[in-house]
């Protein structure tokens, strides 16, 4: 059974163009995943917002975790502020399990995103959660929170951001991907 750290956003401070937070809305993503993750015998250990970026990777690095996904929303620079769109996907730029996850998170994102030639999976090396965690890693910025156009999408599609993050690992692992129960 694959275990996964789960890291939404712990940036309270970045804000939406439209209301609300980083760390609120990719805490919404995080929750709307765990029925998928259940269903699908995923085990998940999640930070909590009360931790700092320290603290969240040294505890993802203090069990044995077979995957580490950060759940982030992106802003332009200053000078180009709502002016950018489109998911990201970053990897460690050495990680090949990384780069694998990367490159599937992009291509479900390319399934959901309205412009699907904006999704890009990058290498990095610069990106503390990728860099120190000891499980491969990916971080996803779901698309810029400073944008109106890519702000409302993140907002109205949380349950179809959640569902294309879940089949990313199942098809990741190599499990079947399966809907939560309805009750």
């Amino acid at each position: 059974m694959p275990r996964i750290y789960l890291s939404p956003s712990l940036q309270e401070y970045n804000t939406y163009i439209n209301g609300g937070t980083e760390e609120q809305v990719t805490n919404e993503i995080a929750d709307a995943m765990e029925p998928y993750l259940m269903a699908m015998g995923i085990e998940f250990v999640r930070n909590r917002p009360e931790m700092t970026l320290g603290e969240a990777i040294a505890d993802s690095n203090s069990e044995d975790f077979d995957f580490h996904l950060a759940i982030h929303s992106n802003a332009a620079p200053e000078s180009m502020a709502g002016m950018l769109t489109g998911p990201d996907v970053y990897y460690f730029a050495s990680s090949p399990y990384g780069r694998e996850m990367a490159e599937i998170i992009a291509d479900e994102f390319r399934t959901i995103y309205p412009n699907p030639e904006k999704v890009d999976a990058v290498p990095t090396t610069t990106l503390r959660e990728l860099r120190r965690t000891n499980a491969p890693s990916a971080l996803v910025e779901v698309a810029y929170h400073d944008n109106p156009q890519d702000a409302a999408w993140i907002k109205e599609n949380i349950q179809l951001i959640a569902a294309a993050l879940s089949r990313s690992l199942a098809r990741y692992f190599g499990i079947p991907f399966a809907e939560p129960a309805v009750e």
